[in-house]
């Protein structure tokens, strides 16, 4: 069953963010228009009721329309909504103005100027908050509050408001307009710190990458370059002395061939430590990281005598799927378990913050594949249930251990099928 939630659990935490923030200011356009819009209808007679319901309904739907472009712009993917804002500043003092007018000059019941008020205070204080969304620099922040203010201040007193009156209403403006001009511009800056930690998740996760690249090219360079500097000039020398008929050249050729043994043996243990993986420090780095990034995750099993090569493989299950519960998914709970059962090691890894997906998974999980197979283990993985993924990784113990003992014995076939 596919719904709200469902809808709301394939976006990201940034997206989530922003949909909360978009969402709350369309908000205050349902307010202006229930508050003000139909409560009208109950203190002003229909005509004129039906007029303010209109120009209330045409100035929310400004705002909304501010409030989406505005937030589009604020993460780069829209221009500035200049005519928007202007357009939503002069009907926001054109209201104004008419409001207070109906207010000092209108000569109605108090019914009418109670509305009036209403009308003129939700009206500015709304506009005004919904125009900052638009504006970047903070000191126009202040110079449209200030000039909201003094202009209410100021046509107050024009329309006939004695001092004490327009001060009140000016000071009105300013608290209001203030206060929603501020949590707008929080607002924005919040939305965009999670956008900045989303990325810097995203780019701390390639440069461990890249420094793990560099550090085995690294120890590579290390092992090979001088190995293969001595290869190379104790291969000149030998055949210098091979053309002089000199029996030296045998005596280098021999050192030629153990120090290439060296390299070999050398360049196995760079990648052996490579690929290998310790699967309790993997588990204990799972709980760590995922726990750093607001996830609870419950980690069950021991890893107490499992063999190298099915800790190594299940290592690697272990670092991809908590890579993918950080970046493919919204999770608030993880669990890790590790069993053996009937002489298979079975390792699950389940979370509930699954996206909907499709195929069968994207290059992680064929190089996971690939790296159980060599174990003659199996990977499950996919959802199975609402917004929950599960992946288990079976390994049987009697292959692990017949696999390093085939390994060792190609090991040294190979060996002797140099020295030979």
């Amino acid at each position: 069953m596919r719904g709200p939630e469902s809808w709301w659990r394939r976006k990201s935490t940034p997206a989530k963010v922003e949909t909360y923030t978009q969402w709350s200011f369309h908000s205050f356009a349902v307010i202006e228009v229930a508050t003000v819009g139909v409560a009208v209808f109950a203190r002003v007679e229909g005509r004129l009721a039906a007029w303010v319901f209109v120009t209330v309904c045409v100035h929310a739907l400004i705002g909304t329309f501010t409030v989406a472009r505005s937030l589009d712009w604020t993460r780069g993917r829209r221009p500035q909504p200049l005519r928007l804002m202007w357009a939503l500043g002069t009907v926001t003092a054109l209201i104004g103005i008419g409001a207070l007018f109906f207010v000092h000059r209108g000569h109605s019941d108090s019914d009418s100027e109670s509305a009036a008020a209403g009308l003129f205070a939700t009206v500015v204080i709304y506009g005004v908050g919904i125009i900052t969304l638009g504006i970047r620099d903070r000191r126009r922040v202040l110079m449209l509050v200030a000039g909201f203010t003094v202009g209410t201040g100021v046509a107050a007193l024009l329309l006939g408001a004695d001092g004490t009156g327009a001060l009140a209403e000016a000071f009105a403006v300013l608290v209001g307009s203030g206060f929603l001009s501020f949590a707008s511009v929080f607002s924005v800056w919040l939305l965009n710190a999670v956008y900045a930690l989303d990325d810097a998740r995203e780019t701390r996760a390639r440069l461990a990458v890249a420094e793990e690249r560099l550090r085995f090219g690294r120890d590579l360079h290390d092992v090979m370059g001088r190995n293969l500097a001595v290869i190379a000039l104790k291969s000149e020398l030998a055949v210098q002395l091979s053309r002089r008929g000199r029996p030296e050249a045998v005596e280098q050729m021999i050192e030629v061939q153990r120090i290439a043994h060296e390299s070999q043996r050398e360049v196995r243990d760079v990648v052996r430590g490579y690929r290998e993986a310790d699967l309790s420090v993997e588990l204990a780095g799972a709980q760590g990281v995922l726990t750093a990034a607001g996830i609870d995750c419950e980690v069950s099993g021991s890893t107490e005598g499992l063999p190298v090569d099915v800790q190594s493989a299940l290592g690697w299950v272990v670092r991809e799927a908590t890579t993918n519960v950080l970046r493919h998914g919204d999770a608030a709970r993880c669990e890790v378990s590790v069993r053996v059962r009937e002489g298979r090691v079975v390792l699950t890894v389940e979370n509930d913050g699954a996206r909907a997906t499709s195929g069968s998974g994207g290059s992680g999980l064929a190089g996971l594949r690939e790296r159980l197979t060599a174990v003659d283990g199996t990977l499950e993985a996919g959802v199975v249930g609402e917004g929950v993924f599960r992946l288990v990784a079976e390994v049987p113990l009697r292959s692990a251990t017949a696999s390093d003992a085939s390994a060792a014995a190609s090991e040294a076939s190979a060996v002797r099928g140099v020295t030979s």
